[in-house]
């Protein structure tokens, strides 16, 4: 198997050359045919020049030059390069700056060779770790990105979706199409992590720590973060079929309940045994057309019956989100139709129902 470490780099002159030195010698323990190819984005520094030099020592040291445009940018024209002129079965995302231990990268191939399509090197799984040396802000700053990407983006099966150390099989890179992810700087991590997972890869998380660099400065800046976030929004955006379906199976259970309810009164029954009958039955229909619909592509592990009780719980813990806040708002809004309270006592209990049956009821599981 041919694989191709891609290192992107700007102002790199003072790491590039430890780091491939570094990673020649831990080529020695990998089976693979083993390369690097180091993407400048035309560093006033020198370290395309450092780079050439190495060349002359190791034939399996690439230099692709171009305009700095982003991380994403160079990552999207190094796995281009990678694939269609070195050959690549499989390539690395690596930082430059030590960030990433040399020495993890056998452990990373290694789960590629047990049949991983999309390996990560996690700080955010036991056994991982981030500087002890890092601030509260920092740490924070690290972790809320991570949130906004596994929730927000709906990755949540994955512990650490920004990482940027990375090992993944070109079989699944060559169904990506690079420029329709739409981003150029650090949240092509989470948008090329989200095409992977769209596409069923098999992702496997391994514990790794991460280093601060102690030399160069970082190049996350303001914009990166910005397009971050956006990009969360717009994948989220893009994924609202499911929450679309499940809010017209939402409103299916509303016409069942009220019919069921009307029937139930024409048919004599009294009002409050006809109206919990006619809640259950509306539920159970929500369930069902939930299950073999909205959520019918996720593999689950429970039973139906077991997600049936818990979509049941779920169901009445929104109810009563809904009705306290209808009573809120009527304590704190007397003057206000009540019409208005109940609607807006729907909002909040959609989201929750939704939220909780997507990642709790209809829980997606790896497969082995």
């Amino acid at each position: 198997m041919k694989v191709v470490i891609i290192i992107p780099t700007y102002n790199e002159s003072g790491n590039i050359l430890q780091l491939v030195e570094k990673l020649q010698e831990t080529f020695q323990q990998i089976k693979h045919d083993m390369h690097i190819l180091v993407v400048d984005d035309k560093s006033p520094d020198g370290t395309a020049e450092v780079v050439k030099t190495l060349q002359t020592r190791f034939n399996n040291v690439h230099l692709l030059m171009g305009e700095k445009a982003g991380l994403g940018v160079a990552y999207s024209r190094g796995m281009t390069y990678a694939m269609q002129t070195l050959g690549a079965n499989a390539v690395f995302e690596m930082d430059a700056d030590f960030s990433h231990k040399p020495e993890d990268v056998p452990r990373l191939m290694a789960e590629i060779d047990k049949g991983a399509d999309f390996v990560i090197g996690s700080r955010y799984v036991p056994g991982g770790s981030i500087p002890m040396e890092w601030g509260f802000r920092r740490r924070m700053n690290s972790k809320f990105g991570n949130i906004v990407a596994r929730y927000l983006a709906g990755i949540y099966p994955v512990r650490d979706c920004t990482a940027g150390f990375r090992a993944i099989r070109t079989s699944i890179l060559q169904n990506i199409d690079f420029s329709e992810l739409g981003v150029k700087g650090y949240a092509f991590q989470v948008a090329l992590l989200h095409q992977a997972v769209v596409l069923k890869a098999k992702i496997v998380e391994i514990p790794v720590d991460f280093i601060d660099r102690t030399k160069g400065e970082s190049k996350l800046g303001i914009r990166d973060i910005i397009e971050f976030i956006l990009n969360a929004w717009w994948i989220r955006f893009n994924s609202l079929k499911t929450f679309l379906k499940f809010a017209v199976v939402g409103a299916s259970g509303v016409v069942v309940n009220l019919g069921f309810f009307t029937l139930f009164l024409m048919a004599g029954l009294n009002k409050y045994i006809a109206s919990p009958i006619a809640i259950e039955i509306s539920i159970i229909s929500n369930f069902l057309l939930n299950n073999f619909w909205t959520f019918r592509s996720r593999k689950t592990k429970d039973r139906i019956r077991i997600r049936g009780l818990k979509f049941n719980a779920v169901s009445f813990l929104a109810l009563g989100v809904s009705y306290g806040t209808f009573v809120a708002l009527s304590i704190f809004f007397p003057n206000v139709q009540p019409q208005l309270h109940q609607l807006v006592g729907i909002i909040p209990a959609t989201l929750l129902n939704y939220f909780l049956n997507s990642y709790w009821t209809f829980k997606e599981v790896d497969e082995d």
